[in-house]
């Protein structure tokens, strides 16, 4: 077992954040329409439950804890299946309920994932969607970030376009990481470096698409051109997710303000867009309204109780 690097618990932390106000929106949304959108109004709930992107996400960073910042996959393949079984009401996709009962059956985790779809295996977004704090850990050396990653997204997406998306936001919070202390980089030289590591495919076609958008691209035309997660797939949610974060990586409040205005599979869009800036800007700056209301995050690894109590807040 190994410390959690900062970065990384402020990435899971951004994450979790953008979960659970992404989430708050569906309701919202069905019963007023846009109008408290527009207005940026909060979210009435008193508690900000946050969904299954921010459960894998603990995982993952449990994983990468125990095996010293690598993936042993058979291991997060139960680990998967065992928080699964844990809480099975935190908004897994329909594809996911059936894989991690399996795994959790004893089914070999690779023939359950691989005969998916007809033996295509999913490209859902949910790769992509907890690998942020991944990229944080690992932001010291990007092929480690890309190389981890993969191997964390093959254990429940067998699409090499979920697998791509996973790689490119592992990428972005390493290289938002990379940036603390310093000025933010560009929007289109941001989202140029994390394309150009990543191997040919409808994720990196997207997120060159959006380096090449002009400063003056609305959020709407953004998300009609990108996609939002309306699909819920890799390359109709990662590009847009990153395009946002790019934009705002001095300023995580707005950022997710601006993500969650592209509507869509607005709490895996708003986890991915908090994994990345937070990377960078840490959690501190968001108003103190919403560390009220955001359901706190379980212990990460014992030996950070102090830490855990200062970053996260008390356990639940």
């Amino acid at each position: 077992m190994v410390n959690v690097p900062a970065a990384a618990l402020d990435s899971l932390n951004g994450l979790a954040f953008g979960d659970a106000f992404g989430d708050r929106w569906f309701g919202i949304l069905r019963r007023n329409g846009p109008a408290a959108l527009d207005a940026r109004t909060l979210p009435p709930e008193p508690l900000w439950r946050w969904s299954d992107d921010t459960a894998q996400a603990l995982v993952l960073v449990r994983e990468l804890a125990e095996g010293g910042g690598t993936i042993d996959e058979d291991r997060l393949a139960l680990r998967f299946a065992a928080s699964y079984a844990e809480d099975t009401h935190r908004g897994y996709g329909a594809s996911m309920h059936d894989v991690l009962r399996r795994i959790g059956a004893g089914e070999p985790w690779r023939e359950v994932v691989a005969g998916q779809f007809g033996g295509l295996g999913s490209w859902g977004n949910g790769a992509a969607m907890r690998a942020a704090p991944l990229g944080a850990w690992h932001a010291a050396d990007l092929g480690t970030a890309a190389e981890e990653a993969a191997r964390q997204g093959a254990v429940s997406h067998h699409h090499p376009e979920a697998v791509t998306g996973a790689v490119a936001v592992a990428l972005a919070a390493a290289l938002a990481t990379r940036s603390r202390g310093g000025s933010a980089p560009t929007r289109p030289d941001f989202l140029q470096a994390v394309a150009e590591r990543l191997p040919d495919s409808d994720v990196r076609s997207g997120v060159r698409i959006a380096a090449r958008m002009p400063e003056r691209t609305s959020v709407r035309h953004a998300a009609e051109v990108l996609g939002s997660g309306y699909r819920m797939s890799g390359p109709d949610t990662v590009p847009f997710a990153l395009w946002c974060a790019a934009g705002h990586l001095d300023d995580l409040h707005e950022g997710l303000w601006s993500t969650v205005a592209g509507r869509g599979d607005i709490d895996t869009t708003c986890a991915v867009a908090g994994g990345v800036i937070a990377a960078r800007t840490g959690v501190s700056a968001l108003p103190p309204a919403w560390h009220t209301a955001r359901e706190p995050l379980p212990p990460v690894v014992s030996e950070q109780e102090p830490e855990r109590e200062r970053v996260f807040g008390p356990s639940v």
